[in-house]
């Protein structure tokens, strides 16, 4: 695959979405448009308060957990679906500094003739089982119920999603739109054992999935799973990788499957207790999902932003990037690339944010800061990495 320039794109699948920008161009931004999440009126009209609607979902990593499951008969990596599609949901609300009751509400979709019974109710197990974890650690997340359809004419294996809701004080928002040329960036790492986590983590979170799954697996699953791929796509980029699901990753000390069915890390914890001490000293949050890196630039005014202190790449996307020869260029925009959640403020109180985030036992680290950027009021991002430097705007 050498010499692809956008192999995301040849996939079918948009980093930045731009059709989907486009036609919400016209729509109400909500009550902060420069937040990384809309917000709406309160629902009981109360003048001091607004509410947060978020829906998000596990992509494509819920057919790569049907695969594994059809390869190995371990049902358990349905779990970790549930938790993709909470988190994914989860932390994008705590980048506005939400850390109340949160109201959540699952979606499965599913092919009967493929998914069966004991897959559903190991899904709708796990949606209340890790409400109950995440109460736990300190976030009250409460299940009120959801909706199973069966729609084989529409979705060839399954599609785990959720939906949350919430309510902040407007005084608390953590509003984007404030983020400074002078601020620092520190990032928390996606990879690792927290000490809130059962299993060591690969980082692979849930965005760039597509990529991840065909650039890396062998192509011998082009003929024996053919619900687990668009018919549309040539052959020559369906499984086009080096591995099969099973195959071990001596240094993870786990399969080629299980690294990238790692579920997505939720630093709920940790923004919590960053925010009772910082809320009103943090300009913002950012959470590594669609867009990977380059996520940050749809946020701020006139900034430039420069990451030239970039964790290691963990494993997993290394072998990604060596398997389907993605250009690191895109692999950036693409993956989280080792940090998936980053608070943006001025340096004098980082060192103290992370010795919160040490608590955990994850890595973090200040991994680049904020200047003006070149382009006026228009933002731009250097990433300055081992494997060169790159612009995006």
């Amino acid at each position: 695959m050498t010499g692809n320039n956008n192999l995301y794109s040849t996939l079918g699948v948009s980093s930045k979405k731009e059709d989907v920008h486009k036609a919400l161009n016209s729509i109400d931004k909500g009550l902060f448009p420069g937040a990384f999440c809309k917000i709406i009126e309160d629902i009981d009209d109360r003048k001091d308060y607004c509410s947060i609607f978020h829906a998000d979902g596990a992509g494509t990593k819920a057919s790569l957990a049907y695969m594994y499951y059809k390869e190995t008969g371990d049902i358990s990596v349905f779990k970790g679906i549930v938790r993709d599609a909470m988190v994914m949901n989860l932390d994008d609300i705590l980048c506005v500094g939400a850390t109340g009751n949160i109201f959540f509400s699952n979606n499965l979709g599913r092919n009967r003739q493929y998914v069966k019974g004991d897959v559903v109710g190991t899904i709708i197990k796990e949606y209340y089982d890790y409400s109950e974890k995440l109460t736990s650690l300190g976030l009250h997340v409460k299940m009120c119920g959801g909706e199973t359809a069966d729609i084989g004419d529409i979705v060839k294996t399954l599609v785990v999603d959720a939906s949350a809701f919430t309510s902040i004080k407007k005084k608390d928002v953590i509003d984007a739109s404030n983020i400074k040329t002078d601020d620092v960036i520190i990032g928390l790492a996606s990879y690792g054992k927290a000490s809130f986590e059962d299993e060591y983590n690969s980082g692979i979170g849930s965005n760039g999935l597509t990529l991840a799954r065909h650039g890396l697996l062998s192509h011998e699953y082009y003929k024996k799973y053919p619900e687990c791929y668009d018919q549309n796509l040539d052959e020559k980029f369906v499984f086009f990788g080096k591995y099969k699901l099973t195959d071990k990753i001596n240094e993870l000390n786990l399969t080629i499957g299980r690294a990238l069915l790692s579920p997505t890390r939720t630093y709920a914890p940790i923004i919590k207790d960053v925010v009772e001490k910082y809320r009103n000293d943090i300009d913002g949050i950012i959470h590594n999902t669609g867009g990977g890196q380059t996520k940050i630039i749809k946020f701020g005014k006139g900034i430039n932003y420069v990451k030239n202190n970039l964790f290691r790449i963990p494993k997993i996307f290394e072998l990604i990037q060596r398997s389907s020869e993605t250009q690191w260029k895109e692999m950036f925009s693409v993956f989280n690339m080792g940090h998936r959640m980053e608070i943006l403020c001025n340096e004098s109180i980082a060192s103290d944010i992370m010795k919160i985030v040490k608590k955990y036992e994850i890595d973090s680290k200040i991994i680049g800061y904020c200047e003006k950027s070149p382009l006026k009021e228009k933002n731009s991002l250097e990433i300055n990495s081992e494997f060169g430097s790159f612009i995006y705007d």
